[in-house]
């Protein structure tokens, strides 16, 4: 298992290339289980959350080719088996996208119920309950999801919650449904929007992805085809607030900016310089940055996933910042690797209160999720000394190359084994 080391102090100056979005392509791989002929999906970032889905993918049947270039083409038509096994599944909680998509094309889905980052409960009685209502008949037993049905049949699903995964799962498994289905209380991340674009791009009848009111009309089958996953938001904020903690000047290339508005207000009320253009973004950030207070909520709000980013920020922050994380209850966790390394955080029930400190001192730190693991970089590269975090596969799922990126802005980091 292998450690980050980083020495901290550098300012950050550079440009790099934005990946594509991890969050993106999962739900899209799983999408081309819905496909008769080949799919072959670009922009795709080389990450172990992707291996997982890859080789989920395998163990059906179904044919993957990955070239060099991390382009993945899914060919259905050897496809042997329909189970998700729970030594899979438990590793990564998105594997449960394969439910919608197996159940609405072979009418049957033996899928385990899901593990993945220790942030909370999410629950998956939404995917299920909306199953059902399209009349699947679903069983949980020994662990496993159970579903089966003849075909699908549209009908109006008015959600709980605002759920991505769930808003996925649906409108993939009513893609081949019989008549018209509606998702109301929809999720509106451009994840989901990039899903409905690729769906629509293989012959699916998908109407209103990013607004909360999404409709499908059910069609017979899917085609095959080409497309390039979008690009990964919550990596672009999470190198312009490595920018902004350094106080240096980091440009991120091949972004949405768009995909960012509540970041970019976030880094510009911290006293960052921002130059949008059409596909990327440069941060330049002159002095020690002030304190922000963010309050998490779905999109377009300001994202969950980049709350522990802030809160590192705000650590050395001027003043005071109060986080507020109103989707995941146990997304705090990254904080007390914090004080270890000299933070004067305070946490009130979902609330991360900081008293920005001059500078951090470097401390053994663990990562305890994929999220808390790039805050705690961000927080070794302006601690005083040798920072070393383990438990990185955390990142590893969600960043591709990060070492390798941050020396390209000229930060001192290294991977060592443990």
């Amino acid at each position: 298992m292998d450690k980050l080391h980083i020495e901290g102090g550098t300012r950050l100056d550079g440009e790099i290339r934005i990946s594509g979005a991890k969050n993106a392509t999962l739900p899209i791989l799983a999408g081309t289980l819905l496909a008769n002929g080949p799919v072959t999906v670009g922009n795709v970032p080389h990450l172990h959350d992707i291996t997982t889905t890859v080789e989920l993918l395998g163990r059906m049947g179904v044919s993957v080719t990955v070239d060099e270039k991390m382009r993945i083409e899914v060919d259905t038509s050897t496809i042997k088996n329909l189970y998700a096994p729970y030594e899979l599944v438990k590793t990564m909680r998105a594997s449960i996208l394969v439910l919608g998509p197996l159940l609405g094309r072979f009418g049957e889905a033996d899928v385990s119920l899901p593990g993945g980052c220790a942030i909370g409960l999410r629950p998956v009685n939404i995917h299920v309950d909306g199953l059902r209502a399209m009349g699947a008949d679903i069983v949980v037993e020994n662990g496993y999801i159970k579903a089966r049905c003849e075909r699908l049949k549209g009908a109006s699903l008015d959600l709980d919650a605002v759920t991505v995964t769930g808003t996925e799962n649906l409108m993939m498994a009513a893609v081949l449904a019989e008549g018209e289905t509606i998702i109301n209380n929809a999720a509106c991340e451009p994840e989901v929007v990039d899903l409905a674009a690729f769906l629509n791009h293989l012959g699916a009848d998908v109407q209103g992805a990013g607004t909360a009111r999404i409709v499908i009309n059910g069609v017979d089958s899917l085609t095959g085809g080409e497309y390039d996953v979008l690009p990964d938001r919550i990596e672009a904020g999470t190198y312009l607030v490595a920018g902004a903690i350094t106080r240096g000047r980091v440009r991120v290339k091949d972004v949405n900016p768009e995909h960012l508005t509540a970041v970019l207000s976030k880094l510009t009320e911290a006293g960052a310089q921002i130059d949008v253009q059409d596909d990327s973004i440069e941060l330049t950030m002159h002095g020690r940055p002030r304190a922000v207070d963010v309050s998490t909520a779905p999109y377009p709000m300001f994202p969950t996933d980049m709350q522990a980013q802030f809160t590192a920020l705000n650590s050395v922050a001027k003043g005071r910042g109060v986080i507020s994380e109103t989707v995941f209850e146990n997304r705090f966790m990254h904080v007390l690797e914090m004080q270890r390394m000299g933070a004067n955080i305070t946490l009130d029930g979902h609330q991360a209160i900081s008293e920005g400190v001059e500078q951090l001192t470097a401390a053994p730190v663990m990562a305890t999720d994929l999220r808390a693991s790039a805050s705690l970089v961000l927080a070794g590269l302006v601690a005083k000394g040798r920072t070393e975090i383990s438990r990185i596969y955390h990142i590893d799922r969600g960043y591709e190359c990060i070492e390798e990126k941050l020396h390209q802005l000229g930060a001192v980091i290294k991977r060592v084994p443990d």
